[in-house]
């Protein structure tokens, strides 16, 4: 259970990857190095809000080697752990911060800015991943040290029709990644 909610939440980091070509444009850009990013979820069925609950209690209870498992797992994509409990770390270099080679969501989602207006930005997205998923949403910089978005996603969890409200925040935490690699988009 643990490794799939592992996976819906990293296909939720492409989401933000989406928005940096077209925040590259904006004013003000993001500094390059390493972030932390928060994010909640709400959803009508509270399925996965469960499912992420769970996972987060398995974490913490994991024995060291198998949470160090997991850990190495996420850091090939690019992703650490957060300090808090729905948070993550990501690495972002200079080229994905100024819009150069920006990883996308597998090549499986395009995305299209629809409304610009000085660091915000309202975009749609459509994901033909299993199971598929659309949605659209709203990225603003706030600092070159702070970033949220907040987005609708339309997706498909067991079988059923799912809405998922999605808000994330992102703070600048170091010029330097440490171990940890710039973010690479799932395959």
């Amino acid at each position: 259970m643990t490794h799939q909610v592992l996976q819906r939440r990293a296909r939720a980091w492409p989401f933000v990857l989406l928005c940096l070509p077209a925040a590259a444009a904006a004013q003000t850009r993001l500094q390059p190095g390493l972030w932390e990013q928060t994010q909640q979820m709400k959803t009508g069925s509270g399925q996965m809000e469960a499912q992420m609950a769970q996972a987060q209690a398995q974490m913490a209870a994991m024995p060291p080697e198998q949470r160090k498992m997991v850990e190495q797992m996420m850091a090939q994509r690019g992703v650490g752990l957060g300090s808090a409990p729905a948070s993550v770390r990501l690495c972002l270099s200079q080229a994905q911060t100024e819009g150069g080679e920006v990883p996308r969501a597998d090549g499986r989602c395009t995305h299209q800015v629809s409304q610009r207006s000085g660091n915000r930005m309202h975009y749609s997205f459509q994901c033909s991943g299993n199971p598929p998923s659309s949605g659209e949403g709203d990225y603003t910089i706030n600092s070159p040290t702070s970033y949220s978005t907040q987005m609708t996603v339309k997706t498909v969890v067991k079988g059923q029709p799912e809405t998922i409200q999605m808000t994330q925040q992102g703070r600048f935490v170091s010029a330097d990644c440490g171990a940890l690699k710039p973010i690479q988009a799932p395959r």
